[in-house]
């Protein structure tokens, strides 16, 4: 932050006079040493960084012992900055872990800065630190970057309010995470058990088949039967290819970026258009609640369901689906589009293409599954409902968090306000 000035109280500092500033090791990739790998040792990639959300807490990658022998053990407490890649990206380690030369850790001294004030002060500086990557093929910035790089640092006590202000959002939004994690696997336990497994039938559940016959698609319940998607299910394409203007205020255009893995749509970064073109772009279909979403190219078969109070056109390369009038099944839906006996008759009906695989719109209505009795359907959805409409709040209330912290972030980094204006600020919104 080159010719900045501090505020009262504050002081210009580099990350060394800090704590330890260092690369990580890792003279080896995964296929070309692959006895290094899938040890004890967690293992920090880049990847792993920019999904943590400023925590690591989980991790895709573990070194043996042989991994960790040519690389380093980093402590708990260690802040991850990318170098390459994702430049600027930040986490802080919540236990030890080894981590790449593509990742620079700081071991800070606790006794000058609270780590976290510094992770948050890092997302503060990122698009300066992102203006001065170079590479001609893949942008990427060196240690003397970091090394060069000064910012304003208050004093500890306001470095560790202010941190944890900002923590709090942090800490709602994990907790929120993990609560849909858990009502995802909840949902998709159930259907697993009662559409997959058909374990109602073999426990004797009144209202399931007693038996299971063969069928199309292997052991049916006796009475149920193989039908296509399209007999329950209204399929609309998008037919438009020329993505209209992006404006700050209008109307919601879906995008494949919304689309979560967990079947839910995260509106919080939304591609908004005008009225006249939301109109022509939703004159065969405008999604709404209880709707699902299918992308057709690239990122094949993704799925999310439109959440309640939202309504959106359909982007280029998605199809919608809505249940006709005599389907009780929206939940029955979404899962059973996310379902891997579904992922399988996608990826039959995919298309291999020298660049993008596609999915022909006209073989969505095809696919081919096993159907429920009606008294099935609505028992499922009395049960699976709530647990979808809970994750739908949880990823409305983070949107609302997310937001107002990156309000808060940079006013609070740059001293244009203080902890407690910005905790009457949250009183008043929250």
């Amino acid at each position: 932050m080159e010719g900045e000035t501090c505020p009262s109280g504050w002081r210009l500092v580099k990350l060394g006079e800090l704590g330890e500033v260092n690369r990580g090791r890792s003279r080896h990739r995964p296929r070309y040493a692959p006895h290094l790998y899938g040890g004890s040792y967690p293992f920090i990639q880049t990847g792993d960084i920019r999904a943590s959300g400023g925590r690591i807490t989980r991790h895709s990658q573990t070194y043996s012992a042989a991994g960790l022998a040519q690389s380093r053990l980093w402590p708990a407490g260690t802040l991850c900055i990318t170098i390459a890649a994702n430049i600027a990206e930040t986490a802080i380690l919540t236990y030890p872990a080894c981590f790449p030369d593509s990742v620079v850790g700081f071991v800070p001294n606790p006794s000058l800065c609270d780590v976290r004030f510094i992770e948050y002060m890092f997302r503060f500086l990122r698009q300066e630190i992102q203006f001065q990557a170079t590479g001609s093929v893949q942008y990427n910035i060196n240690l003397a970057t970091l090394e060069r790089l000064t910012f304003p640092l208050p004093p500890l006590e306001e470095q560790v309010n202010i941190a944890s202000l900002l923590g709090a959002f942090d800490d709602k939004i994990e907790l929120n995470r993990r609560i849909n994690q858990t009502l995802e696997a909840m949902a998709r336990a159930i259907f697993k058990s009662w559409f997959v497994d058909f374990e109602p039938v073999l426990n004797g559940h009144p209202l399931f088949p007693t038996s299971l016959v063969e069928s199309q698609l292997g052991l049916a319940p006796q009475g149920w039967r193989v039908g296509e998607l399209g007999t329950f299910v209204t399929v609309v394409d998008c037919l438009h290819s020329k993505k209209p203007e992006r404006l700050a205020e209008g109307k919601a255009l879906l995008q494949l970026a919304n689309i979560r893995n967990d079947g839910l749509l995260d509106m919080s970064d939304t591609y908004l258009i005008s009225e006249d073109d939301y109109k022509e772009w939703t004159s065969r279909m405008e999604a709404q609640p209880g709707d699902c979403v299918i992308t057709n190219v690239g990122r094949v078969g993704a799925v999310a369901q439109v959440p309640r109070g939202h309504r959106a056109a359909l982007g280029r390369n998605m199809t919608g689906l809505r249940c006709k009038a005599e389907f009780p099944g929206p939940t029955f839906l979404i899962e059973c589009l996310r379902s891997s006996r579904m992922k399988e008759e996608i990826e039959r009906k995919t298309d291999s293409g020298t660049i993008l695989d596609s999915l022909n719109v006209r073989s969505i209505p095809r696919l081919r599954l096993v159907l429920p009795s009606r008294p099935v359907l609505e028992d499922f959805e009395t049960i699976c409902r709530p647990l979808r409409a809970k994750m739908e709040q949880n990823q409305k209330e983070n949107s609302t968090l997310t937001t107002l912290r990156d309000t808060l972030l940079p006013k609070l980094l740059s001293g244009e306000i203080r902890v407690k204006q910005a905790e009457k600020l949250v009183g008043e919104v929250v």
